[in-house]
């Protein structure tokens, strides 16, 4: 048996931009996916703090130490420039791997830089 549990998550980042003319997807600051362990394409959560919203898109790599946190396509509708987000990304372990797992956890100040 498998159990889902939080791999990572990018605690309280700000998006910088809402692109709706894109195919699809989130653009991560490559530093801050490095931090947290996340890989481009890799399938991730997306929480906003202001209005409720959640929803899943993938990864793609932005300019590293650019502090972008981009939606975009039809998760630019989700967000607004500004919106604090939580971003979350689980993995499938067994009952008995899950005892001793520790996710990791990235917090980021008001321009997405590493605290």
């Amino acid at each position: 048996m498998q159990i889902e549990l939080l791999k990572c998550k990018i605690h309280r980042a700000t998006v910088t931009d809402a692109n709706l003319n894109y195919e699809g997807s989130i653009t991560l600051d490559r530093a801050l996916m490095d931090a947290a362990g996340i890989l481009p394409f890799e399938k991730v959560g997306i929480l906003d703090i202001h209005n409720g919203a959640r929803f899943d898109t993938y990864v793609i790599e932005g300019e590293p130490n650019s502090g972008t946190i981009c939606l975009n396509g039809a998760a630019a509708r989700m967000v607004q420039k500004g919106d604090l987000i939580i971003i979350v990304s689980y993995i499938s372990m067994t009952p008995e791997e899950a005892k001793t797992w520790k996710p990791t956890v990235v917090k980021v100040d008001s321009q997405n830089k590493l605290r």
